[in-house]
């Protein structure tokens, strides 16, 4: 049916009027405030998206599920909405092969949300810092490429430990280099981000610190790193399995900056550890804090991938999104 021009033009003008009574928005306010009066409170929350990590499936174990592709299909099949892509799993970095698993990706209804990384400035040779930066750098134009709008970072630790699994047993917790404070450390870290941070904002690529091991493993030690930047370009990874003392608390300290949320599971006993984690408490925190964006899941139970990841899909939909869709 053919619509006439004047009552098309009529009911435009309308429906504009109509949108401007549901704002008080200035054109001349700053961004900052236009965000906040456009971004939903607290109690219109409408629950967050949920995403699985590429490393959920392989784990640096299952090598039948190392494949980046095979990994973005299971999430399709079992009913996710999006894809962490681990750096590490990758075993092709050719342009072409990006643009693949972005089309993939596309094709079978996923976003790629996240990527993570992993890098150390956390050294007192400079050449070793400088090439986590060039690291860095070069993970920044490959989530660009990707079209992912957010990398995890991390600070890096001493490795003073003998192996990971001392570190772990240890619940990351090791000793300082001889001769170095924490103060120190700390200033390497943030320099090694910093220099990251013009390529960050040319691709328009959110650098999400994690609460991983080393200076990164409180809450404190990564609002500290954040604190001095003082960059919107580098933001906080919230992981809710690497917190070991006072994880709620720790939690909530870091949530107003979460970009993305990795949330662990552990079904059939952890590798190295087991949390007992209350997600429907977890998402009240990200709740308070209007946390809008993915919540990716990280199985690292000893169960099977294949039948693990969709129950644990399931507790992840209840718990942040008041749902039994997966089933």
């Amino acid at each position: 049916m053919r619509t006439d021009r004047r009552q098309f033009l009529s009911g435009s003008a309308s429906a504009v009027i109509g949108l401007a009574g549901l704002s008080t928005v200035n054109a001349d306010e700053p961004r900052d405030a236009v965000s906040k009066t456009l971004v939903s409170k607290p109690g219109t929350w409408n629950g967050n998206r949920i995403a699985v990590s590429t490393y959920s499936f392989w784990q640096f174990k299952n090598e039948s599920l190392r494949s980046i592709e095979n990994c973005i299909d299971l999430a399709a099949d079992m009913g996710f909405d999006g894809v962490e892509i681990l750096h590490r799993q990758m075993e092709d970095e050719s342009n072409g092969y990006l643009q693949k698993l972005k089309q993939r990706a596309s094709r079978r209804g996923l976003d790629l949300c996240g990527f993570s990384t992993h890098q150390t400035f956390v050294s007192p040779d400079k050449e070793v810092r400088q090439k986590n930066v060039e690291h860095t750098i070069h993970c920044i134009e490959l989530a660009y490429r990707l079209g992912i709008p957010t990398i995890r970072v991390n600070t890096g630790r001493w490795g003073t430990s003998k192996d990971f699994d001392e570190l772990m047993a240890n619940k990351g917790i090791e000793p300082r280099l001889p001769g170095v404070s924490d103060d120190t450390g700390y200033g390497w870290v943030i320099d090694g981000l910093s220099q990251c941070l013009p390529k960050a904002e040319e691709c328009g690529v959110v650098l999400g610190l994690e609460n991983h091991w080393g200076l990164g493993r409180t809450a404190a030690g990564v609002n500290r790193v954040v604190d001095a930047i003082k960059s919107p370009w580098l933001q906080i990874t919230l992981d809710t399995g690497n917190f070991l003392e006072d994880m709620y608390e720790q939690m909530e300290a870091i949530a107003p900056r979460a970009v993305l949320v990795q949330a662990k599971t552990y079904d059939g006993g952890g590798t190295w550890y087991t949390l007992d984690l209350d997600y429907p408490r977890i998402a009240a925190i990200l709740r308070k804090h209007n946390y809008q964006g993915y919540v990716s899941l990280e199985f690292e139970g000893n169960e099977g991938a294949l039948t693990a990841v969709p129950k644990s899909l399931k507790r992840l939909r209840q718990a942040f999104q008041g749902s039994t869709k997966a089933e």
